[in-house]
C-alpha cells in the first residue's frame, strides 16, 4: 500500500497542510494504493469518508474529487428565488473532507473493476481493495438545442441546477413584468425531483407580492405522468396549483429553445409527433441529467441507463462484492435527494464494514427519501416516503399541509445539520427521531 508524495516546482515535497497529499500537476503519472477508495466527494462521499476516517489509518482511505468547492445544493432553489447567496451555500472541499484521509484532487476517467483500479483524468492510477462510487449525476445542458446559448445571454432563460447559473434565476425573476413564465421537468432522472416545481411556486408568490401576478401566466411542463410520485403529496400539490391558477401539462418535454424569438418547443411524450411552441418571458429549465461518462462507459459496473448496478437493499454491487455505491449515481429506485444519501450512508458503512471482515451485508436501505416541497416564501410541504412511495413521515401529524414550520426547518435548520452533522458522519437521517415521535408504533427497527 503506497501513496506517492507530490513535489512542487522546486522539487520539494509539499503536503496540503490538513488534507493529505494530492497532485497539482499532470506531468508524472502516479500510482496510489489504498484499502478504501471513494470516488466522488459530494454529499454521500463526504459522509462515508467521515465515518471510515474514524476507524482507518490515513493512508488506507483515499477520496478522489476534482472540485475546489463543495455546494449544499438543496439551497439552490431558495437562492434562485432571492433567499440567501451562492457563497453561503458552499465551502472549500478541503474543509469538508475529513483530516484523516488522502484527498486526490482529480477526476475519475476510467474504471477497471476486474483489476480493482481507477484511472484518473491526469493519467494516474489508484488501486483499491474496496470501492465506493459516489459521483452523482450531472446536468446535461448541451443536450437541449439552444439552451446553452440562451443561458449565456439576457432573455429570461435560467436554471437553478448549476452554481454557474443559479444567480441568473433571480435576475430573470426581477425583470419579468408580463407574458409567460414556464418551468420544465426533463425526460430523465434528476437530482431533487421536487425542485423543478418548487421554483414555480416561489415565482408565483414573488409575483403576487409585487402585484404582477395577473399579468403573468405560469405553466409547469413536466415529462412525468404525475405531478409528484407519492399520491398523498400529489393530491396536496394539485390543490396548490389549482388555487394559484398554475397551468400544468404532464408528459410534456422541452426539446429546443430559440432565444432570438424567446420561444420554447415541447414534445408530447405520449404522441411524439405532436409538438407545441410557446413564447416565454421567463423560462426555468431543469436540464436532462446522467451519470458521468467515465462511469456510464463502464458496462461492467452499470446498468443500461448508466447507473451503478447494485442491490437496492444492501447497496452492494450485483457482480463485484467489493464495490458499493451511494447517492444519485446508484441504480436504486429511490428519489435522488440529500436525505436519501444520509439514510444510505449508515447502510453503506455497516455493509462495507461487514464485507471487509468477511461477513455478508445485513443492513437494509428501505428507500427513504425526503423532499421539502417549498410552496412559497413562508410555507413548505415536507414529503417523506420509501421505495414503495408510501409516506414515511417523521412528525406525529399529517405532513401534506403547507406549514411555516417546515419552511423554517428547510431554510434554517437543515443547512447546519448538513454541514456539521451529516458531512462529519453523524447524521443518518431522521429514523431515530421518527421512532421517538411515533413511539415506534410502526415497528421500525
Amino acid at each position: 500500500m503506497f501513496s506517492k508524495i507530490v513535489r512542487n516546482g522546486n522539487n520539494r515535497p509539499f503536503i496540503n497542510s490538513c488534507r493529505g497529499w494530492f497532485s497539482t500537476t499532470s506531468h508524472d503519472h502516479e500510482k496510489h494504493s489504498c484499502k478504501l477508495l471513494i470516488v466522488g466527494g459530494g454529499t454521500g462521499g463526504c459522509a462515508v469518508a467521515a465515518k471510515f476516517s474514524k476507524v482507518m489509518k490515513k493512508q488506507e482511505l483515499i477520496v478522489l474529487e476534482p472540485s475546489d468547492y463543495h455546494y449544499y445544493q438543496p439551497l439552490f432553489t431558495l437562492i434562485g428565488a432571492g433567499v440567501g447567496t451562492l457563497e453561503g451555500s458552499r465551502k472549500k472541499t478541503r474543509d469538508v473532507l475529513p483530516d484523516n484521509c488522502i484527498w486526490i484532487q482529480d477526476k475519475a476517467d476510467g474504471f477497471d473493476p476486474k483489476s480493482n483500479i481507477v484511472k484518473t483524468k491526469k493519467g494516474n492510477i489508484i488501486k483499491y481493495d474496496y470501492l465506493l462510487i459516489s459521483v452523482g449525476i450531472e446536468p446535461q445542458f448541451e443536450v437541449i438545442p439552444g439552451l446553452l446559448e440562451a443561458l449565456s445571454r439576457p432573455g429570461g432563460v435560467c436554471s437553478n441546477y448549476s452554481p454557474k447559473y443559479v444567480n441568473g434565476t433571480y435576475e430573470a425573476l426581477k425583470k419579468i413584468k408580463s407574458g409567460n413564465a414556464i418551468f420544465t421537468y426533463p425526460n430523465s432522472p434528476v437530482k431533487c425531483p421536487g425542485a423543478p416545481q418548487k421554483i414555480c411556486y416561489l415565482v408565483d408568490h414573488y409575483l403576487r407580492k409585487e402585484g404582477k401576478r395577473n399579468d403573468v401566466k405560469i405553466t409547469y411542463n413536466s415529462s412525468l405522468p404525475v405531478i409528484f410520485g407519492v399520491k398523498k403529496y400529489a393530491d396536496a400539490l394539485w390543490k396548490v396549483v389549482e388555487d394559484r391558477d398554475i397551468n400544468v401539462n404532464l408528459r410534456t418535454n422541452l426539446i429546443e429553445i430559440n432565444s432570438d424569438k424567446q420561444e420554447a418547443t415541447f414534445q408530447n411524450l405520449d404522441k411524439p409527433e405532436e409538438k407545441m411552441t410557446m413564447e416565454y418571458s421567463l423560462l426555468h429549465v431543469t436540464p436532462p441529467m446522467a451519470t458521468p461518462k467515465a462511469l456510464s462507459d463502464c458496462k461492467e459496473l452499470t446498468n443500461s441507463a448508466g447507473f451503478v448496478d447494485v442491490n437496492k437493499d444492501t447497496l452492494q454491487h450485483l457482480r463485484y462484492s467489493n464495490v458499493f455505491t451511494i447517492g444519485d449515481c446508484s441504480s436504486t429506485p429511490n428519489s435522488k435527494t440529500a436525505a436519501a444519501a444520509a439514510a444510505q450512508s449508515n447502510v453503506v458503512q455497516k455493509n462495507l464494514s461487514a464485507v471487509m471482515q468477511g461477513e455478508p451485508p445485513q443492513s437494509i436501505y428501505d428507500g427513504y427519501a425526503s423532499c421539502p416541497l417549498v410552496t412559497g416564501y413562508d410555507k413548505c410541504i415536507l414529503a417523506e416516503f420509501d421505495y414503495n412511495l408510501t409516506p414515511l413521515e417523521t412528525f406525529p401529524f399529517s405532513q401534506d399541509k403547507e406549514l411555516y414550520s417546515m419552511y423554517f426547518m428547510k431554510k434554517n435548520l437543515m443547512p447546519p445539520l448538513y454541514w456539521h452533522l451529516m458531512l462529519n458522519g453523524y447524521w443518518n437521517g431522521p429514523a431515530p427521531l421518527r421512532k421517538l415521535m411515533h413511539l415506534n408504533l410502526n415497528g421500525e427497527k
